[in-house]
């Protein structure tokens, strides 16, 4: 099949439309005549992950990432980005992004995580209106777990299926809240989602499970609900929930993730389903490759309990 054949349907699968206003996803790079037999998938552009799909002999590279995030005036070997253009150029291979675009569609980034945490009876969090779908789409999910768990067994819940289904990391993750809070709802934005925290207090969400949460913003969002509980505590309603509980509810709980490996558990969706929508559109077969080299910038947690890597303790 033809590259164009193929972006047909990855736009077809991850409209253009559902991008946001600021962001730029589609194809960056590649000849719309040229054929492609071989897909590779990775969270980054990185100049690792490209090395790493040329030497496998991919026609093409499928990254949630973006390349270029804003506007450039030239890609030519004076910078680190008109290299990798020019180097997937010379090896024939074309890049295409599905960045907040992925996010938002059927099957995407929100729904892939939510699936994964285990939420039930999900929906979009921010839902957009798009006639031409029968599936509810838009950025992230808000749902609920099919029975209450504490914060605690939640986050550890988080943390294995993040690291087993997206990537492997370092960083672990972190939690804002009391471990033994009882929880049931759940509110989940892969990426970074510290611009959506009035949107989850909307929802009334037990526990907000994101990434690159910011001190200051984290910080005021979490005081804001103690502040909401103490005054549910004493009869006074703010926001969301009951007057007059007796154990007043902080919420929402924040689960703070690392960036890609979330955004990775994506591709375990959409290396099923691109080939089977390819077959179908083109009567084709592709071979598929998920790159899952670690591309979070750090490398290396230093603690108290020792050093890690993204791939394992060094020391205790």
């Amino acid at each position: 099949m033809r590259l164009k054949q193929v972006v047909d349907v990855l736009e077809t699968l991850y409209p253009l439309r559902y991008a946001e206003q600021w962001d730029e996803p589609g194809l960056i790079v590649g000849d719309l005549t040229q054929p492609v037999t071989r897909i590779a998938f990775a969270a980054d552009p990185s100049s690792a992950i490209i090395d790493q799909a040329i030497a496998w002999g991919a026609d093409l590279l499928i990254t949630h990432h973006p390349l270029f995030f804003r506007s450039v005036h030239q890609v030519s070997g004076l910078g680190f980005r008109g290299n990798l253009v020019t180097k997937l150029n010379r090896a024939g291979c074309a890049l295409w992004v599905g960045h907040t675009n992925a996010d938002a569609a059927w099957r995407g980034v929100g729904q892939a995580a939510a699936d994964y945490f285990g939420l039930i009876d999900q929906k979009p969090l921010v839902p957009i209106n798009d006639p031409d779908t029968e599936h509810p789409v838009g950025l992230g999910r808000i749902g609920r777990l099919s029975k209450p768990t504490t914060l605690g067994t939640f986050a550890q819940h988080v943390y294995t299926q993040v690291t087993t289904h997206g990537m492997a990391t370092a960083l672990g993750i972190q939690m804002c809240g009391d471990p033994n809070t009882l929880i049931s709802t759940v509110a989940i934005l892969p990426g970074s989602g510290d611009s959506l925290f009035d949107e989850v207090r909307a929802t009334g969400a037990d526990v907000y499970v994101t990434s690159d949460l910011r001190h200051h913003p984290v910080t005021d969002a979490i005081e804001q609900a103690r502040y909401e509980a103490a005054m549910r505590a004493e009869g006074i309603m703010l926001g969301h929930g009951e007057p007059g509980q007796s154990e007043p509810h902080v919420r929402p709980c924040f689960i703070n993730t690392p960036h890609a490996a979330i955004e990775s558990m994506w591709f375990n969706y959409a290396i099923e389903d691109i080939p089977s929508a390819l077959a179908e559109a083109t009567g084709e077969q592709v071979e598929t490759n998920w790159i899952r080299t670690t591309t979070d910038p750090w490398t290396w947690l230093i603690n108290e309990a020792g050093t890690a890597s993204a791939t394992g303790r060094v020391d205790a």
